[in-house]
């Protein structure tokens, strides 16, 4: 049997102008769940009494998870369609908001963030690409924007509202978990009364294998990738211990303002995405980078000053940054992937996303142990800052020579 998939394929039921916003939404609460611990994680670190280290291992855990769904089942859309992979996502999700909510300890912590990442795993590729499917050709720039918003926006939101619930509302550990369980329900839903874009599928999707990228693609990918990866690991950086910075570095311990400062990092990244048609795609990539360094260099100010202020300019400069590099990213490595491999593609592109915001904050919390708070936020900014800076030198060489090849 013939399979179409990964393109703009006709739509079994449903249809319209703005088909696509159900599947956006639930885009953002499964993005959502994955950052609620964020502001938290203090809490559980003097109830439990581990360290800083433990604190950045239950987080990179998390993308553990979100790496093994994207090897496992990164294809996996493209096979049995969207929207079965969807609503495993979101199962996964309100099972993970079910370890926290029941609060078993360690092991529970563990797992629940495991279970968050399969959920964005499953969601990360598969939810851009059927946001940018189910749009009508004339609407598929504005898809691929909302596909990013939905992405960025619901990581920025989920420490928002756990800090706020947690400062404001009572049951700091608990009533946000309860909330989310609500928005999952609801996004269920939603993805139930949303169109399928891939109209014949022939169920294979449990081989595990590798994410392969076509030769035609890598020239985008890569320096895509690289600008990913810097991006990313700031992302992975306030996520974790941003919070500890301030708290213990800069004495703000206010859960709201922890999470509002950590949400002022995925705000910023959602202007830059939105920045990115006026300075088009290429460009993007290269600006992208280099306020991205910028952004470091703020970063680590803020740090050696121990001033909170400065903190949150450094995180409104590099999520500009990294929201320009990151729309540009995912839409070079759309428009230069084959259709029937663009999910695939995508999942490979994320793969490398979630590397970096994994490895590179365990190293802050193991540097941490050994050198302090501050010392391994200095080294992580500088390596970050580097790394940006050596994608735009590599970007701005194949801009002047005139070659899209990197």
């Amino acid at each position: 049997m013939e399979r179409q998939s990964g393109g703009p394929a006709e739509r079994t039921r449903g249809g319209g102008e703005w088909a696509f916003l159900p599947t956006a939404y639930a885009f953002t609460v499964a993005m959502c769940g994955t950052t609620l611990p964020t502001p938290l994680y203090g809490l559980y670190q003097e109830r439990l009494g581990f360290s800083e280290l433990t604190v950045t291992v239950i987080y990179a855990v998390y993308a553990l998870g979100v790496i093994a769904a994207l090897l496992f089942f990164g294809r996996a859309s493209d096979h049995v369609g969207r929207r079965p992979v969807l609503l495993a996502g979101l199962v996964l999700s309100a099972a993970s908001a079910l370890c926290f909510l029941l609060e078993g300890g360690l092991p529970a912590l563990l797992t629940g963030r495991v279970l968050s990442g399969l959920s964005a795993g499953l969601f990360t590729g598969t939810a851009t690409v059927a946001v940018v499917e189910l749009a009508p050709p004339h609407r598929r720039a504005t898809a691929t924007l909302v596909a990013t918003v939905a992405n960025m926006g619901g990581l920025g939101l989920g420490p928002l509202l756990a800090g706020v619930l947690a400062e404001y509302a009572g049951m700091p550990l608990h009533l946000v978990f309860v909330v989310d369980l609500a928005l999952v329900a609801v996004a269920v839903v939603a993805v139930l009364l949303t169109a399928e874009t891939v109209r014949s599928r022939d169920g294979v999707w449990l081989r595990p294998g590798r994410l392969r990228v076509p030769p035609q693609t890598r020239p985008a990918f890569v320096p895509a990738a690289m600008a990913g990866f810097a991006g990313f690991a700031t992302m992975g950086l306030f996520t974790s211990v941003a919070p500890s910075f301030l708290r213990k570095v800069e004495g703000v311990g206010n859960l709201a303002v922890s999470g509002a400062v950590v949400c002022s990092v995925f705000a910023a990244s959602t202007a830059g995405q939105l920045l990115m048609n006026r300075v088009g795609t290429r460009r993007a990539l290269l600006w992208g980078c280099l306020v991205l360094v910028a952004g470091m260099a703020v970063i680590a100010g803020s740090l050696a000053a121990a001033s909170a202020w400065l903190l949150v300019v450094g995180a409104v400069v590099a999520g500009t940054g990294q929201g320009l590099s990151f729309r540009a990213g995912v839409t070079e490595v759309g428009l230069h992937s084959p259709p029937d491999q663009r999910a695939e593609v995508t999942s490979a592109f994320f793969v490398v996303l979630y590397v970096a915001i994994s490895i590179p904050v365990v190293g802050v919390g193991a540097l941490a142990v050994a050198s302090g708070l501050r010392t391994a936020g200095l080294v992580f900014t500088c390596c970050v800052a580097l790394l940006a800076a050596a994608t735009a030198a590599r970007l701005y060489i194949a801009h002047r020579d005139g070659s899209a090849q990197v």
